[in-house]
């Protein structure tokens, strides 16, 4: 079985492409999986890591005003048609699946002209304009949040999987957390993070939080401030705050599974392969929607799960230092109110996902053989 996975330009869609090729390959063992990107997306450096092949094509964002930068995308968009249309022919898969980014278009286009099974697997509650056009032609959409439901195209066979989860972070213990980080068993653990690179909104108001509670009996705090943000936060925060023993703050979180097990709250922005990790672990959140996302799709995965009892939603232009004290300190000294958003970040998480999605695509080169 010739299987083309295609995804690229950010982790949001690397990692679930890479964690559903791994459920693939558990009930295919023998599958060829191939992943198709573009030499500018992170896929370039991600996926070798994992061990698949990794064609490239040529694609390209369009402004949206007219301009040579336009003409250069469609001339990028030309070329890759070509490109995707060659490597189609070659590798002649049987299932050919997306996960998000412009490299998706060309190859579903091509793939679903030629009938070659397809699937694409969007991770938002406000999906892409890729996914909103490829919806139109492939034979299934896997969806991370119903509410994207509505935004897809009214044939399309929406089926609701949630977002596909690494093995390793369902399998990570709070015992091994506790240990790895070197953290109080007695204490409840606040997890902050805003992705790789952090998030400055959250890192400010964080400095006031962290004065308060440094020394605290009852919390400790593993906060990740990203690369660029740690040598100004901690000369912020002062070395005699900075050293407090219930004070774990680093530039990066090497193991987040770890980091996501000890967690008993977490304050973090709403990506959504971040928030399914959140969710199937079962870990309340405290969300800040990053205010730039495209289509402002952070703000729509962040309201999803507040409406579940998941999440409590702050909007970027309103943190403050003060209000998230607040919020942290409403959220710990309420066992019963963070026990609710507990069981509520359960429900809402899908920790099959990946496996359902693998089955589901399976399903459809079974049938597509059976017609033969």
């Amino acid at each position: 079985m010739k299987v083309l996975i295609a995804g690229g330009g950010t982790g949001g869609h690397i990692y679930p492409a890479l964690t559903i090729a791994d459920a693939i390959r558990r009930q295919v063992p023998d599958a060829e999986i191939t992943f198709v990107g573009t030499r500018k997306g992170l896929e370039k450096e991600i996926v070798p890591r994992y061990g698949y092949p990794l064609e490239f094509i040529r694609v390209a964002g369009f402004e949206r005003h007219l301009g040579i930068s336009t003409l250069k995308s469609a001339g990028e968009l030309v070329l890759g048609m070509q490109e995707a249309y060659r490597l189609v022919n070659r590798i002649n898969p049987d299932l050919v699946v997306g996960t998000g980014g412009y490299v998706c278009g060309p190859v579903l286009f091509w793939a679903a002209m030629k009938r070659v099974p397809t699937c694409i697997q969007e991770q938002n509650a406000m999906p892409g304009v890729t996914n909103k056009i490829l919806s139109r032609m492939v034979d299934k959409v896997f969806l991370g949040y119903k509410d994207a439901g509505k935004y897809f195209a009214s044939h399309a066979k929406k089926i609701l999987t949630g977002n596909p989860v690494r093995r390793e972070i369902l399998e990570a213990t709070r015992e091994e957390a506790l240990e790895r980080f070197q953290l109080d068993p007695a204490r409840r653990t606040l997890l902050v993070f805003g992705g790789s690179r952090g998030a400055r909104t959250i890192n400010q108001s964080m400095i006031p939080v962290e004065k308060k509670l440094a020394g605290n009996r009852h919390i400790q705090i593993l906060h990740a401030t990203g690369e660029y943000g740690y040598k100004d936060h901690m000369e912020a925060l002062g070395e005699a705050i900075a050293s407090e023993s219930n004070l774990h703050i680093v530039p990066y979180l090497h193991d987040m599974p770890l980091a996501l097990a000890a967690a008993d709250l977490a304050v973090s922005r709403a990506g959504a392969i971040g928030l399914a990790e959140l969710m199937v672990k079962g870990v309340p959140s405290i969300l800040v929607p990053y205010p730039y996302a495209t289509a402002n799709h952070q703000e729509y995965n962040a309201r999803s799960l507040e409406g579940q009892g998941a999440a409590e939603v702050i909007l970027d232009k309103d943190l403050t230092g003060e209000i998230l004290l607040n919020t942290i300190e409403k959220l710990l000294k309420d066992p019963d109110l963070l026990h609710m958003m507990h069981r509520g970040a359960l429900r809402a998480g899908k920790p099959d996902a990946a496996d359902e999605i693998a089955r589901q695509a399976l399903d459809m080169v079974r049938q597509d053989r059976g017609n033969v």
